[in-house]
């Protein structure tokens, strides 16, 4: 009885198996949207303005910088402060994250924190922020599409935002998720590189019809949508009473590290001063929808490449130009088109790399596009940016690869400025000119003055071989 009780079980299970691998990898290989396909039209021309807009943008680079520009968003909240990211993990910068929505909940604003449903990493010990944000009348968690068993396609549908908004006048688009090493010091091994960009629209003026009410009418969709779940239901007296113990911890948190890092806490910010004057700023986004979606994001963005008159800058810490993807690029001819992207010895994500390794970066390098790779090898970037004719510049969470293109939510704001494109520009030919280095067509790189090829351990570039052999058959999921 118990061998077929166990012969039963394990034929569930690979029962199981195919089903998710058929609904939860193989129809996204097999449905994979064409460009005669795409229904929604994508006109570029609302990107480029003629006269000054009441919006202010700012591109924030540094590390620490990033921490403090959004504790001091926060600090000044004082009606609503929505939040939404990908990836919270457990540390330093997740406990200054946390404490600081409950010191401005304890203020009255009103705080809405969105968090993808796999990567939230609220569970075990972090389990109690779930309790103690549920605890306080001032904050609503949600989580975008929670596990679910029962329906692998809803796995894929990943919540790949990362905004901040503060009372209809400040906002913040990045690429950087919540982890130490987004925000770390000059000497901490492992570092990653990112890019933000800072909305702002004075308080004396309407925000109606600008890149940030865009960006406030996309949290709400996403926040209201179905796949948004509150993230407790019913609580136990022993939940609240744990909720409560983990507020009193939060807070002691936020007073602690006010007081030892007070780098991090600044007491004051002109945002006039530290953003640059635009013609033109339009937020953009993927459908919010499950399976494959319209690529709106990587369709606007090639259509602006396709319309380039002189030259194209791109960065982004993954590159997989799939075949579908390619079919959108349409023609740019006459110009200089940059390639900025990781190197094997920078990368921390070796399965997406190995993709890239295995099938592009030859390609790529003896294609007319200049691609350098960052060297690393103690740090990664991780920035997703654009620039176009030193005019159109483009920031957010989208990467170069089909994921980005066709499944997960993403976002990137478009920015008619000069003054913004000059200093993304002076910001990427520094990690460029100082910390990267050009791919020849055999694979190898050119010679440099400035930057030496950073050593591959064997264990990595074993381990990219041995990836490359199944990421082949999965590259529509990277």
């Amino acid at each position: 009885m118990l061998k077929k009780l166990m012969i039963s079980a394990a034929l569930l299970i690979g029962i199981y198996f195919i089903y998710a691998w058929i609904t939860g990898a193989l129809l996204f290989q097999l449905t994979v949207p064409a460009p005669e396909d795409i229904t929604e039209e994508r006109n570029i021309d609302r990107f480029y303005g003629e006269e000054a807009s009441i919006e202010r943008i700012g591109l924030l680079e540094g590390r620490q910088e990033s921490k403090a520009y959004r504790n001091r968003m926060k600090a000044e909240a004082e009606e609503t402060l929505d939040v939404t990211m990908f990836k919270v993990t457990d540390g330093f910068a997740s406990e200054i994250f946390y404490s600081s929505l409950v010191e401005a909940a304890d203020r009255d604003v009103e705080v809405r924190l969105l968090l993808d449903g796999l990567f939230h990493n609220l569970r075990g010990e972090e389990a109690g922020i779930i309790h103690a944000f549920a605890a306080h009348p001032s904050i609503e968690l949600r989580f975008y599409e929670p596990l679910d068993l029962v329906r692998p396609w809803t796995w894929n549908n990943r919540l790949h935002d990362k905004l901040i908004i503060s009372d209809n006048n400040l906002a913040m688009i990045t690429g950087r998720n919540i982890g130490d090493r987004y925000f770390a010091p000059a000497d901490y091994e492992g570092a990653t590189n990112d890019r933000d960009a800072v909305l702002f629209v004075p308080e004396n003026r309407d925000p109606a019809g600008t890149a940030l009410e865009e960006m406030q009418t996309y949290f709400d969709l996403v926040w209201n949508h179905d796949f948004s779940q509150p993230a407790s239901d019913n609580l136990t007296i022993e939940d609240e009473e744990a909720g409560e113990r983990k507020l009193a911890e939060l807070r002691d948190t936020y007073a602690s590290y006010t007081a030892t890092h007070e780098h991090l806490f600044l007491e004051e910010l002109s945002w006039e001063e530290n953003t640059h004057t635009v013609q033109e700023a339009s937020f953009i986004h993927n459908p919010v929808e499950r399976m494959n979606k319209e690529p709106w994001v990587w369709e606007d963005l090639t259509n602006l490449i396709a319309g380039a008159e002189s030259s194209v800058y791109m960065q982004s810490p993954f590159v997989i130009p799939s075949d579908n993807m390619r079919q959108h690029w349409g023609t740019a001819e006459n110009i200089e088109i940059t390639l900025l992207t990781n190197s094997l010895a920078a990368t921390p994500n070796l399965p997406t790399y190995s993709r890239y390794g295995g099938s592009y970066r030859e390609e790529l390098a003896a294609s007319s596009i200049n691609l350098y790779e960052y060297q690393g090898p103690e740090q990664s970037i991780h920035g997703k940016s654009y620039v176009i004719d030193d005019r159109i510049s483009a920031v957010g969470s989208f990467n170069l690869d089909p994921r980005s293109a066709y499944i997960s939510t993403e976002s990137m704001l478009i920015i008619d400025s000069e003054e913004v494109a000059a200093a993304l520009t002076q910001q990427l030919d520094a990690l460029i000119d100082e910390e990267s280095l050009e791919v020849k067509e055999d694979g190898s790189y050119e010679e440099s003055e400035q930057v030496e090829e950073a050593e591959v351990p064997f264990s990595k570039a074993a381990g990219r071989r041995l990836w490359a052999a199944v990421t082949y058959f999965f590259e529509h999921l990277f």
